[in-house]
């Protein structure tokens, strides 16, 4: 969230606002996300047509998306409009918006349970916010897969809190989760053995609907199990199936399996 004196919207920028004042010619808004800076909707962009009376579209308290056509930051004024913004792009202007809210109070409750102070929150926050975008697409991620926050460099006990906080709150639009199979064979049948190993454990996920499983080598003996599912409950079902057939398949050939979870 942008809180600083140096930092301004640009123009094209959907933003929520607050109306803070109606005037004749227009109405000021207070820019949420831009603390202590207000903007200007004049009349003409209140509503598509003739405006008769401001307070019939906007009053005082009321929360509104607002798309900023100039800013002026030698005058610091930013000028807005309502009527270019379309229901759509309203609709999802304030999902996005009370995501991040969401969001934001789910690292208020992980810094509560880890012992952050409000600034080391903070820095955590931006940091995970420009690696993956927004706050909530970081805790998003999070959700879809255990080791998203790990896999983007992140260190630390902290990651698991945040991770496990993601999960509990966050319904995403799928989940991912990872196995690895060490796989060696020494008789004859060799690669062929292994590959009809694989294929078998991919075959598990057939049929079921938005669900996949894919085998990657990432070096003899590893093999690396991606599974993406709706839901975890979904994607462990596929991999505890995943894991009997490969140990079928391995159970008449000479070689070892070994199977992590990761």
């Amino acid at each position: 969230m942008a809180n600083t004196e140096e930092e301004w919207p640009e123009e094209g920028d959907l933003l929520i606002c607050t109306v803070k004042d109606i005037k004749q010619n227009g109405a000021y808004l207070s820019l949420d996300s831009y603390d202590g800076r207000e903007g200007f909707v004049f009349v003409g962009e209140i509503a598509a047509g003739w405006v008769r009376n401001i307070r019939a579209h906007v009053r005082e308290g009321q929360r509104v998306v607002a798309k900023v056509i100039q800013v002026k930051k030698d005058r610091k004024r930013v000028e807005l409009s309502l009527k270019s913004v379309s229901e759509e792009r309203r609709r999802d202007t304030v999902q996005a918006w009370k995501n991040e809210e969401r969001a934001i109070q789910i690292m208020r409750v992980a810094s509560e349970r880890i012992g952050w102070d409000d600034k080391m929150r903070d820095d955590i926050s931006n940091q995970m916010t420009e690696a993956f975008g927004t706050l909530y697409g970081a805790l998003e991620e999070c959700a879809i897969s255990e080791t998203a926050l790990i896999d983007a460099g992140f260190e630390g006990d902290w990651t698991e809190v945040v991770t496990n906080l993601a999960m509990e709150n966050i319904i995403p639009p799928f989940v991912e989760i990872r196995g690895v199979f060490e796989i060696q064979v020494w008789g004859e049948e060799g690669v062929y053995a292994i590959r009809d190993a694989l294929v078998e454990a991919e075959s598990c996920a057939e049929g079921l609907e938005d669900v996949t499983l894919t085998c990657h080598y990432d070096g003899a003996p590893s093999y690396r199990v991606d599974i993406r599912a709706p839901d975890y409950q979904a994607a462990e079902s596929v991999w505890v199936s995943a894991v009997k057939a490969v140990e079928s398949s391995m159970s008449s050939v000479d070689g070892s399996l070994s199977i992590e979870r990761s």
